[in-house]
């Protein structure tokens, strides 16, 4: 008598993001058969007067909890909620999609810790302003039967959870290695021969490392073309306030030759604003010729693609870093 929940999901590999659309939830098609004659339908009733104010909550690990959390907005007094809303994880990769493990870290009103064989999974919970959301009930769905660039629909029952906790869309990418990732970081590069320099575009941030009690950051972005020192050769963005998804869309130009950009390195950091004492850093990473990987191939296709505009997500990690000034 939970229901069933109507959704899709698409993964947009081209844009490195995950759209999640939550439709409806309403009775499932056994419980129509067995209920409806009864005059029960739709979700599960939560409040006194037989309705429930239902909303949808999804939570993707790894990452500062806050950043991975959306929701859908709250439908009041009704058992049939229809949302139609489309929730979007952006910087979601290849990779995430195939290498995860999905654990608990929500609780509702009890800690646990419990590991999950499911790489997906959706919570439907019923608001209440004087007291604990309850939980409703939840569905899980593999990543890995997404197509990328192809729409895939869902019509699931909805499930009970362990009591005392309250499942979101977990999903953990299992990477490796001992670096600590801090979030990612979308950046554009292009070298204009009409204005004869390097035009540096910070896009925006995603899952970033909570820096304050708060359990958000004051986030922004300081770029330094090495071995320059000077004032032309550092720019920072405006700082957005306690987020840890921030959408900058700020360009930055560097009047510097063609040439001499293979001997140079783009230093990118992200760090918390605070006010009356140091900035904390959240994390960076060096695009160059000395650079590895992604980052060494994103500079080469900026040097040998003149006035095309190339943008390519990096992950940020904690790395030893001068202070903010």
């Amino acid at each position: 008598t939970l229901g069933a929940l109507e959704f899709s999901l698409l993964y947009d590999q081209e844009n490195s993001s995950l759209h999640c659309t939550l439709i409806k939830a309403k009775v499932s098609a056994l419980e129509k058969v067995l209920l409806c004659p009864l005059g029960r339908e739709g979700l599960k009733p939560m409040d006194s007067n037989g309705l429930a104010d239902p909303y949808v909550k999804l939570h993707l690990l790894p990452g500062a909890s806050k950043s991975n959390k959306l929701r859908t907005k709250t439908l009041r007094n009704t058992r049939n909620p229809v949302w139609n809303e489309t929730l979007v994880y952006h910087g979601i990769t290849d990779e995430d999609m195939q290498r995860k493990t999905l654990r608990q870290v929500e609780e509702h009103r009890s800690k646990a810790d419990v590991l999950f064989h499911v790489p997906f999974r959706i919570s439907v919970c019923d608001e209440d302003k004087f007291g604990h959301n309850e939980f409703i009930g939840e569905t899980r769905v593999s990543l890995k039967k997404l197509k990328p660039n192809q729409k895939k629909n869902f019509n699931i029952c909805l499930e009970r959870v362990i009591p005392g906790t309250s499942f979101c869309f977990l999903l953990q990418v299992d990477r490796g290695g001992d670096v600590e990732e801090r979030g990612k970081i979308l950046v554009s590069l292009m070298y204009s021969t009409q204005q004869g320099g390097l035009i540096v575009g910070i896009v925006r941030c995603v899952h970033l490392a909570a820096m304050d009690a708060n359990g958000y950051s004051d986030p922004f972005v300081k770029l330094w073309l090495k071995p320059d020192m000077g004032k032309k050769a550092k720019h920072k963005t405006q700082i957005k306030k306690k987020t840890l998804n921030p959408e900058f869309n700020e360009e930055f130009f560097y009047d510097i030759k063609h040439s001499d950009l293979a001997k140079k390195s783009l230093d990118i950091s992200v760090w918390d604003y605070d006010i009356g004492k140091s900035n904390d850093y959240i994390g960076g990473c060096q695009l160059g010729i000395t650079a590895k990987g992604e980052r060494l191939k994103h500079w080469y296709e900026c040097l040998k693609n003149k006035d095309k505009k190339i943008e390519r997500w990096h992950t940020l990690q904690n790395e030893n870093h001068v202070a903010s000034d």
